[in-house]
């Protein structure tokens, strides 16, 4: 019985031929002697083992046969009409790289030296969208990252990137030679072998040979033993820096979710060598990872949990995130890796739970039942009944007008108080007035003497007065409420927990999550980008007992946006200063290898002539039928960002005031068939072709400074969430991005 493995390549399944491929294969998959399936040899081409197969009249598959002591092996490169099947067939070649031993598929008809002898392509301002006041895309006053040279490690050279590496003879020498960033990605965009540009583009960037080879998996030798060149190859196939490229396929029904998925580089077949070491990695206690947007942090997350479920069926698992609608992307994701995987509901059973961490909070509580007297009072210095309808944002407000307290302007504001309770009253489990006197208030910016701490206690003992006499508390006290009592009770729920986004969740949610996992080996693994920290005050891990020492590792190779999007979000982050979840400072070292249009800069002068031009432009980016490679593959791939659910109902009024249906997305999940018009906030973790940031202008984003002058640290911290919020949204965009406004322009985006 042949087995099936599948190549990594861009455009290897129509979509419309789905069913008629998943049927081909099947065949093959049980006997490769079919007479209906045609497997032929193709006359002139450059490898002996390639094989062109019958999928219907118009459509062949190109596989490579390898012959071993058993079954045939068949690696599946892709289907495609028959002349141009024939055609790739003619000229790719698979091969044992000729250094490391790593298998790849190469393509003899190469352009690395048309390329390597041409400059980056300019991107020319598009015309299609009138403009009211200036050009699309003025140029820019900071000079973008990608007209920089290379800065390439300290005595790497071509003969080393060859010799050492295995790259490529040619693209080697190509590689050293360009003189600029943008002239190496047009070159990139050229190789063959992934694994190949991906190397080049980390060296780029100053990676030291040795840890550029160890992300790639190269450090461990490929040995492929004795016997036939067709049997070394198949044991090639299966060294970890081959799964980035190449998926073994187990059986009939994996390979019916595979076709039907119609996405031959699906993210849960193949991932990063870098990647698949930190999901399968075993550590001593908690782990934390960081990326930027599009580094695959979430897919790392989901191939965590995923495999420490498959290792011990009895293990509890809990994967987690800071919202619902998150937690429920997590499940999707999950099932699309595996979907016989079975959730689990109910706490302390064995299999793999998918919950927002108030929804897990709120579980523990149930379970507590009516024992959390004790853990009730060590928090808010009552009993109250936990469990009760969530305290409302607004009760801040009417605590400030009941309390009266004798405290300057900027210190009578609900964000001060709830950053001051969330921060330090509740983390500390203060419960009387003496003890927040004591307190140390390290990090909250506003000096505050024992006269203005007396007062300030004022407020907040009215805020738990009123919230008692409503029967409330609100979501940080009730996971500071349930930590309390899985501590004094010496109880857990999980052997291992994920959590991804944590960098939006608070002091309380975190030492909830050390409180709720049995302490020791793979307990916590932590996903992370400051950048993208939207919601919250920033947190230190080891401030609630969650200690990282030195278990921390950084993903910094950006699958998603192009290089070009990606360039203008980091210069939206370049006026900030980040920290990550260890207190440490946060660089930009993220870079992409993929390329794309510049994003379009596009002012006008009113609010109507904003959304005169969005529906000019978003009608240029739907579907039109004829496969055009500028426009979306479908509608709901197009999204318009806002800042807020006002703009965001104007949006959709607007744009349907000039005859184009778009979907307003809000809580529920977005559904197929048109445009999609969000919040910048309900499009995180998302992602879409085509973006359309609306309304950045000032006034609109940065948004809501005003009650964050109590101290210079409050406001540069609320300044840092709207840089996070714009550069969130940036990075929503894969391939095209567009900033539009009336007026004048956010300065978030003064360094454009």
């Amino acid at each position: 019985m042949p087995l099936l493995i599948l190549s990594k390549v861009k455009d290897g399944l129509d979509p419309s031929m789905k069913k008629k491929a998943f049927a081909f294969l099947e065949k093959l998959q049980e006997d490769d002697t079919l007479p209906g399936l045609h497997i032929e040899p193709i006359q002139g081409s450059v490898d002996s083992r390639v094989r062109t197969g019958r999928v219907d009249d118009n459509y062949r598959c190109v596989l490579f046969k390898i012959v071993g002591q058993d079954d045939p092996v068949y690696v599946i490169h892709g289907v495609w009409p028959h002349d141009k099947a024939n055609k790739i067939a003619e000229s790719v070649h698979l091969s044992m790289n000729p250094i490391n031993g790593v298998p790849e598929i190469t393509s003899v008809v190469s352009s690395v030296k048309a390329a390597a002898a041409k400059p980056a392509v300019e991107t020319e301002p598009s015309s299609d969208v009138p403009v009211e006041t200036a050009p699309t895309v003025p140029a820019p006053s900071v000079v973008p990252e990608a007209e920089s040279a290379p800065s390439w490690p300290a005595g790497l050279t071509a003969d080393v990137l060859h010799t050492e590496l295995g790259i490529d003879e040619q693209l080697a020498s190509a590689a050293m030679a360009v003189t600029t960033e943008g002239d190496l990605l047009s070159l990139i965009e050229t190789v063959d072998v992934e694994w190949q540009a991906q190397m080049l583009l980390d060296l780029a960037t100053g990676t030291p040979v040795d840890e550029a080879r160890s992300k790639m998996g190269l450090d461990q030798k490929v040995d492929v033993g004795d016997g036939t060149e067709d049997e070394k190859l198949i044991r090639s196939l299966k060294h970890p820096a081959a799964q980035a490229s190449f998926h073994w396929i187990d059986d009939d029904e994996e390979l019916r979710r595979i076709v039907e998925a119609g996405d031959l580089v699906a993210w849960r077949l193949f991932l990063h060598p870098e990647q698949r070491k930190y999901a399968d990695g075993a550590y001593k206690g908690a782990f934390r990872l960081s990326g930027g947007a599009g580094t695959g942090k979430t897919v790392v997350a989901l191939h965590r949990t995923w495999r420490l479920a498959q290792e011990n069926p009895k293990a509890r698992v809990l994967l987690t995130t800071y919202t619902r609608n998150l937690a429920e992307d997590l499940a999707q994701g999950l099932r699309q890796l595996d979907e016989s995987i079975t959730l689990q509901n109910s706490l302390d059973s064995a299999g793999v739970h998918v919950k927002g961490v108030d929804q897990t909070v709120r579980a523990v509580l149930q379970a507590a039942g009516s024992g959390l007297d004790e853990a009730t009072a060590k928090v808010l210095g009552d009993s109250r009944t936990v469990l009760g309808t969530p305290t409302s944002g607004e009760l801040w407000k009417e605590a400030i007008d009941n309390a009266d307290a004798d405290l300057p302007a900027d210190l009578l504001t609900s964000a001060f108080m709830s950053a001051e309770y969330g921060l330090i009253v509740l983390p500390n489990r203060i419960t009387t007035s003496t003890g927040y006197v004591r307190v140390r208030r390290t990090g909250r910016g506003a000096a505050l003497d024992r006269a203005k701490r007396l007062e300030v206690w004022k407020v907040i003992t009215e805020y738990r007065m009123l919230a008692r006499a409503n029967d409330t508390t609100d979501w940080q006290e009730k996971a500071e409420i349930a930590a309390a009592w899985l501590e004094s009770n010496k109880r857990t729920f999980f052997d291992h927990v994920v959590v991804d986004e944590a960098q939006d969740l608070n002091l309380s949610q975190l030492r909830f999550l050390r409180a709720v996992v049995a302490e020791g080996r793979d307990d916590l693994f932590i996903c992370e980008d400051s950048h993208q920290r939207i919601y919250g005050q920033k947190v230190v891990l080891s401030h609630v007992g969650i200690q990282i020492r030195g278990r921390a590792r950084r993903l910094t190779l950006n699958y998603r946006t192009t290089a070009q999007n990606l360039d203008w979000a980091m210069h939206i982050l370049a006026g900030g200063d980040f920290t990550d979840l260890e207190g440490e400072s946060e660089k930009h070292p993220y870079h992409s290898a993929r390329s794309g249009p510049v994003p379009r800069l596009l002012p006008t002068a009113s609010m109507s002539k904003e959304l005169d031009q969005a529906a000019e432009l978003i009608r240029t980016w739907l579907p039109s039928g004829d496969g055009e490679s500028d426009r979306a593959p479908k509608p709901e791939a197009i999204a318009v960002l806002v800042r807020d659910k006002y703009r965001r109902q104007s949006v959709v009024s607007g744009l349907a005031e000039r005859g184009l249906q778009v979907r307003s997305v809000d809580q529920e999940n977005a559904k197929p068939g048109m445009p999609l018009v969000m919040t910048m906030h309900r499009a995180k973790g998302l992602e879409f072709t085509h973006v359309l940031l609306f309304g950045v202008h000032e006034g609109s984003v940065p948004h809501g400074l005003k009650d964050y002058k109590a101290s210079d640290e409050d406001f540069v911290d609320a300044m840092l969430r709207e840089r996070s919020l714009l550069y969130v949204a940036s990075t929503r965009a894969r391939d095209v991005l567009a900033v539009s406004w009336f007026g004048a322009m956010s300065t978030l985006l003064g360094a454009w």
